[in-house]
């Protein structure tokens, strides 16, 4: 039993997508923190879910940060079918972070990406004004994830 408030809206992106979402809240939020996290789950065709973000997001709340975890498009109770690239999970970033702004009253972000979340994160980073930080946790390499993933790279490496 966690020992913060939760909450399971549902938060639906442009195209009609809705995604399943879970707010861990502090018990008190402070004045001087006014920073929300969103945790970005791996890659949802490899058995990426919400629920892997869940204890970094447990502990988030702990220590006093609202934090957002979401299963991404065609995973868990939200709708749709995931891509294979990893582009149309970007735009459930985006709905989610955009949700987060007007909700939360956050207009600070911390974007936290794990895995396949990572590319996925990184690449709503400079797209997204209220995002002011970036942490990728198990960024994944190789011949595969370039395959997949290697056109988010340059989002990543050439935000600011």
């Amino acid at each position: 039993m966690p020992n913060y408030p939760m909450e399971s809206p549902s938060v639906e992106t442009p195209d009609g997508i809705n995604l399943r979402t879970k707010i861990s809240r502090p018990k008190q939020v402070t004045e001087d923190n006014n920073m929300a996290i969103v945790l970005v789950h791996p890659y949802s065709i490899m058995g990426g879910c919400q629920a892997l973000m869940q204890g970094i997001a447990s502990g988030l709340a702990e220590k006093g940060y609202p934090a957002v975890t979401f299963d991404m498009r065609g995973v868990g109770r939200s709708t749709g079918k995931p891509s294979l690239t990893g582009f149309a999970e970007v735009a459930d970033v985006f709905a989610v972070c955009n949700w987060v702004s007007q909700k939360i009253s956050s207009h600070n972000i911390l974007l936290l990406g794990s895995s396949a979340g990572v590319p996925i994160a990184g690449s709503a980073v400079d797209q997204l004004e209220h995002v002011v930080g970036y942490v990728s946790q198990g960024y994944p390499f190789g011949m595969m994830a370039s395959i997949l993933f290697g056109r988010h790279h340059n989002a990543i490496l050439q935000s600011a």
